[in-house]
């Protein structure tokens, strides 16, 4: 990798203060699973680190009448362990413990696996976030692209996003902190990701000076049934080739409000509105089940060699609605 200069704040204000105003120009460094692996392969190369595992205020899962509030520092096994996560928001734990890797959930923070940047193999391998060749033509449509998305794919960006958590956290109504020089601001966990037109764009609203510091699940989701349920090739550390979070209240045994989101089928975790309009109102069954797995994947637009993530799909939606239907109210 190439060299950088390394900085290790112990306060928000500071680590603010030694980012900078372009993405080379600095980069936070937390559990360091992803980013390491990027400056090794010379994809990213930050003039600066920026160590934020001691800044103070990111860490803690804590509880209140408002709701609860992760702070970014918080790790996978931290998550996992939680007995108030486990307890009121499943779909969550359920995504965490997804992540299979001891060195990972120990290492990993929630706030770098919201952050963590696309596993297209085109973009690891240097070909730019979009993909393309020196035509400016992009290389999936026609090449390797059976892990790609088949959801938003229309074009210029094709990759997956490869956030676990981000579909069960979009579906509980979660809020994200993000904190820069001019102070704090709150972004819904639905727009949060972004889909971008090029390479100098990144696959979130944050900015080069600013970083996430807390999630914050709203009390409003104590009341809803939720699970997570991905498709993987193997049990060991893999990413999933589809997934799907689901949230419901419950009233009288029907479903009075519902929340469906596909995660690793498109460059932003998916919401399926007309899936969860399709719940409305209607109890919870095998065959509801189905018409909701098969609603969530109307539109897709698969490309050359990834047609199966359809299915996968529909599967995933099935089985995690099902889950959440057995939960508790």
């Amino acid at each position: 990798m190439e060299r950088f200069e390394y900085a290790h704040p112990t306060t928000q204000r500071e680590a603010i203060g030694l980012l900078g105003s372009n993405w080379n120009d600095a980069a936070v460094l937390a559990g360091g699973t992803d980013l390491i692996s990027l400056m090794k392969e010379y994809v990213v190369s930050p003039k600066r680190i920026v160590n934020i595992k001691n800044v103070e205020g990111l860490n803690g899962i804590h509880s209140n009448a408002e709701g609860v509030t992760l702070g970014s520092l918080v790790t996978m096994d931290e998550l996992v362990e939680n007995e108030t996560i486990r307890a009121e928001f499943p779909a969550l734990t359920q995504a965490a413990e997804g992540i299979t890797s001891p060195q990972i959930r120990a290492m990993g923070t929630v706030g770098g696996e919201l952050c963590q940047r696309p596993r297209c193999w085109y973009f690891r391998n240097g070909y730019g976030l979009l993909a393309k060749d020196e035509n400016g033509k992009s290389l999936v449509p026609e090449g390797e692209n059976r892990y790609h998305a088949i959801l938003g794919n229309s074009g210029p960006a094709y990759f997956v996003n490869p956030s676990s958590l981000a579909p069960a956290l979009i579906a509980l109504g979660a809020k994200l902190q993000l904190t820069g020089p001019k102070g704090q601001r709150e972004v819904s966990a639905s727009e949060f990701f972004v889909i971008p037109k090029s390479d100098n764009e990144r696959e979130n609203v944050l900015k080069p000076n600013e970083m996430l510091t807390h999630i914050v699940i709203p009390a409003s989701s104590r009341g809803f049934r939720s699970a997570t349920y991905e498709v993987r090739h193997k049990t060991a550390l893999d990413w999933p080739l589809a997934a799907a979070a689901i949230a419901v209240k419950m009233e009288g045994g029907r479903v009075r409000e519902g929340r469906v989101v596909l995660g690793h089928v498109a460059p932003i975790p998916w919401q399926a509105r007309e899936a969860a309009k399709e719940l409305e109102g209607k109890s919870i069954t095998d065959g509801t089940a189905v018409t909701v797995g098969e609603a969530a994947v109307r539109g897709a637009k698969p490309l050359s060699q990834n047609a199966y993530k359809v299915r996968l799909a529909t599967v995933a939606v099935k089985r995690a609605l099902l889950a959440a239907a057995k939960g508790e109210a």
